[in-house]
């Protein structure tokens, strides 16, 4: 897994397209907003500031309050890896997140997604 270019994207321009995906399966933008707040820490008015203030993904994931201790919990294929199998770091906590906003596309409950 070399893509490393996702690194330097912003989050900002990403997160428009997690929504859509959702929506397109009769989600809502609240439940990936509650996924990006469960895996991450973030709440409301600090996702917004990320946003608003259109940070990388890697300062994204580096400012996030507190990584779930439930992610080891996340596993499966994800654009052809394995989310457990992958080495780097950061890629792995945005392949969480991209399987997290899969598994809620895909019709999961929330339960489910949020390993409760």
């Amino acid at each position: 897994m070399k893509n490393t270019k996702i690194f330097g994207m912003s989050f900002a321009s990403v997160y428009p397209l997690y929504i859509k995906k959702a929506e397109k399966k009769g989600r809502t933008k609240e439940e990936v907003d509650e996924i990006i707040f469960w895996l991450t820490g973030y709440d409301e008015a600090t996702l917004q500031q990320q946003l608003e203030n259109k940070v990388d993904f890697e300062t994204f994931f580096a400012q996030a309050p507190q990584l779930n201790p439930k992610v080891s919990l996340i596993t499966g294929v994800i654009c052809g890896y394995r989310v457990e199998e992958i080495e780097d770091k950061l890629m792995q906590k945005i392949r969480y997140l991209d399987k997290l906003v899969d598994e809620l596309a895909k019709g999961k409950a929330m339960e489910k997604i949020l390993r409760k």
